[in-house]
């Protein structure tokens, strides 16, 4: 469950296609891709089915220790990202964290093969082979790495939460500590414990087969929510204020799409309804322009002029004055086009659509109150 729940978490937090790549959303996708990788590997049909496919008794050992060490260093870089900073920092811890855990990773592969594991063990290896050569290495090395990265996370994110931070930043980063923590105690030190304990001819393997599993799936639910929801959080804050930018210009739409001089292809309800408002907003945006840019031969650049006369006399900066002329030319287009303009239009050779779409059909809505001679002075 808890390997499905990450695994779908990263393809929800998938970008769109026209959204620039950012380092930390494929950090936040990497990270939540691993920890579902973790687990899987970790399930006992999954380490028989690995050791049976390729022969190897205990082959899913280094599959899962190696996976997480991979996500104890995608939580460091998640992190990195996550806080910020100077360019060439990010990149400078970025590439140390990878190389500390790369060679982990690598010393792990090395120990197990130099290891004699020959008897199967499917949930309880850490501690049958607690005092093997090589295996004692290798099991001791995992679990330290995935301490280690649990200290680092949680002093940085200890001292970050004593800055100002409020609101789903504050949550976010109090359910990582929660997780860690979890993940420390319940998973971290509980196989530890049960290693140790074996060191010293004591048996305390249910800490190790029965706590830390369950343990370590909670926590990474926990602390990967924490690292989702201020990114979720803004996500949603951005499609809302779509969702009100693109409510705002169906006014627009509907006075530009029947008086374009060819068909603008409208999307269906049916293409619409599975759409995040941001996508939605994109493609009304572009068929808006479309049909502005249909509209040229209607425009008169006299009308243009004399707008931004009378702003700059208005005492207008001469970028306002630009969008009055350029507002003034596309309402009375707008009208020439519908049929209701006088005399013929002196169209622009050249032109370029720079205004503000929610500010022009603010002015849109206010066409079919105005007089005519009122359009030069918008």
């Amino acid at each position: 469950m808890a390997s499905f729940l990450l695994a779908l978490a990263a393809l929800l937090l998938r970008r769109p296609r026209r959204t620039p790549r950012s380092a930390l959303s494929i950090a936040t996708r990497a990270t939540a891709f691993i920890a579902a990788l973790c687990f899987f590997w970790s399930a006992p049909v999954t380490l028989a089915a690995v050791n049976r496919a390729t022969g190897v008794p205990n082959m899913g050992a280094p599959l899962t220790y190696g996976s997480i060490s991979a996500l104890s260093c995608s939580l460091i870089i998640l992190l990195i990202h996550w806080r910020g900073g100077p360019r060439e920092r990010i990149r400078r811890m970025t590439r140390l964290t990878v190389a500390v855990y790369g060679t982990l990773i690598v010393a792990v592969v090395v120990l197990f093969g130099l290891a004699d594991a020959d008897t199967e063990r499917l949930t309880d290896l850490d501690t049958y082979y607690a005092n093997t050569p090589y295996m004692r290495e290798m099991i001791t090395l995992y679990l330290m790495g995935h301490l280690a990265s649990t200290i680092v996370l949680s002093a940085v994110c200890l001292k970050w939460a004593r800055d100002e931070v409020t609101g789903l930043l504050r949550l976010g980063l109090r359910l990582i500590l929660a997780g860690l923590l979890l993940d420390a105690l319940g998973f971290t030190l509980a196989k530890v414990t049960a290693v140790v304990a074996r060191w010293l001819g004591y048996d305390l393997d249910v800490l190790s087969t029965n706590v830390a599993p369950p343990a370590a799936a909670l926590g990474a639910l926990i602390y990967s929510a924490g690292f989702v929801l201020p990114r979720l959080g803004s996500a949603a804050a951005a499609e809302r204020q779509s969702l009100t930018t693109y409510r705002a210009l169906r006014p627009l739409w509907s006075a530009v799409k029947d008086v374009a001089t060819a068909p603008v292809a409208e999307p269906t309800r049916w293409q619409l309804w599975w759409q995040l408002p941001s996508s939605r907003l994109y493609l009304l945006e572009a068929n808006i322009r479309d049909a502005l840019l249909q509209l040229t031969a209607h425009f008169d650049q006299q009308l243009g002029r004399t707008a931004y006369a009378a702003a700059v006399a208005r005492g207008e900066e001469r970028e306002r004055a630009r969008v009055a002329s350029e507002k003034a030319m596309i309402i009375d287009g707008i009208r020439r086009a519908s049929g209701h303009g006088r005399g013929p239009a002196d169209p622009p050779e050249k032109f370029r659509l720079t205004i503000d779409l929610v500010e022009l059909a603010t002015a849109v809505q206010r066409l079919g109150q105005a007089a005519p001679e009122q359009v030069g002075t918008w």
